[in-house]
């Protein structure tokens, strides 16, 4: 019998599993109609790749946590993020769709570190790095990043990179 499969309470390594429907979480089933909101703080599973490439807006809050959040970017063919620095946090990036330039450093003026990366790539900025990302492909740039912890407000929708600035120029 499957561990998951019984009425009771199992362990594993320690854990004590839930039984059937015990805990109820969220899910996104990625229809195309789909509105994408904030799952967080529930529990949450859904197909990345998908969610991530149906995102329209330049930057969306999927779920955001106590200690982690996860944002959708879309940034059109010559955009970029904008350079910038987080002091206390790290950030886990994931290209799902097109190409870019990734360029990090100590240095905001001079970043040490460049590399192009494409769909399926991934790279780490780590706290205190002055580092940008730029679309140098044809098509709108797909990825999701993770910070720990939180960077952005609860529900965070920017349409546009304009409204990115907009917001981020109150919060200071």
């Amino acid at each position: 019998m499957h561990p998951y499969s019984s009425n009771k309470a199992n362990t594993a390594h320690g854990y004590t599993l839930p039984g059937a429907n015990r805990y109820k979480g969220r899910y996104s089933n990625q229809r195309a109609e789909q509105q994408i909101s904030d799952y967080g703080p529930y529990p949450f599973a859904t197909n990345m790749e998908q969610i991530t490439k149906s995102n329209q807006n330049f930057r969306t809050a999927l779920w955001t946590g106590d200690n982690l959040q996860i944002t959708l970017m879309s940034l059109l063919p010559g955009e970029d993020i904008g350079l910038e620095q987080h002091n206390d946090l790290d950030q886990f990036i994931r290209i799902e769709q097109g190409k870019g330039m990734v360029m990090m450093g100590d240095n905001p003026d001079n970043p040490n570190f460049q590399q192009m990366v494409y769909e399926d790539y991934a790279f780490i900025i780590p706290a205190g790095k002055w580092h940008n990302l730029t679309n140098v492909g044809s098509i709108p740039l797909k990825l999701y990043s993770i910070y720990a912890p939180v960077q952005h407000p609860y529900g965070t929708v920017h349409p546009t990179k304009a409204d990115a600035e907009k917001a981020e120029a109150e919060n200071q």
